[in-house]
């Protein structure tokens, strides 16, 4: 292990094992949102929207998640770009579900959900190949470039908004 703690390599990481020592790489540094103080992660939003997937049965092709911080009524929440396969029936059920798995992966969405801070996630459906022309638009489109699943700003929230199903 000499040297390995040099390297900025900007992925977070967590140990699997320490005999013999074993990484698994969880996201990126730079991903995360903490516009309230609530240090959401890559690996807590994409665990949740395993989960709900998995529970509900519905498939996703791709998702990114940002704050919302100044909507037109209420309070603020994070707001879930979602491009599913086949939009499901119920989104009320699977918001509410994943609201709840975030809240067991952050305890500290869960305070500021609870403390009145933040209102539950809001999803907002995509139409078919968002993510695939918001890519092509930022010249990004190809293996070696991903959707950020997390941004702490709403600089790809706005890009994705012409997206959304009405």
């Amino acid at each position: 292990m000499l040297g390995f703690g040099g390297y900025d390599i900007g992925d977070t990481v967590e140990f699997c094992s320490l005999e013999p020592y074993r990484l698994k790489v969880t996201g990126r540094v730079k991903h995360y949102i903490s516009a309230f103080g609530e240090h959401v992660i890559a690996k807590e939003v994409e665990e949740s929207i395993k989960l709900c997937s998995k529970h509900f049965g519905f498939n996703i092709i791709e998702f990114t998640v940002a704050p919302q911080v100044s909507p037109h009524n209420g309070l603020p929440y994070h707001e879930w770009f979602v491009e599913f396969d086949n939009i499901p029936s119920d989104l009320e059920a699977i918001s509410n579900y994943l609201d709840i798995e975030m809240r067991k992966q952050n305890i500290y969405y869960e305070d500021l959900i609870s403390g009145g801070i933040l209102r539950p996630l809001v999803i907002s459906c995509l139409k078919p190949n968002s993510f695939i022309e918001y890519m092509k638009e930022e010249g990004k489109l190809g293996g070696q470039n991903k959707v950020p699943r997390l941004t702490n700003d709403r600089k790809i929230a706005d890009r994705l908004n012409k997206f959304v199903v009405k």
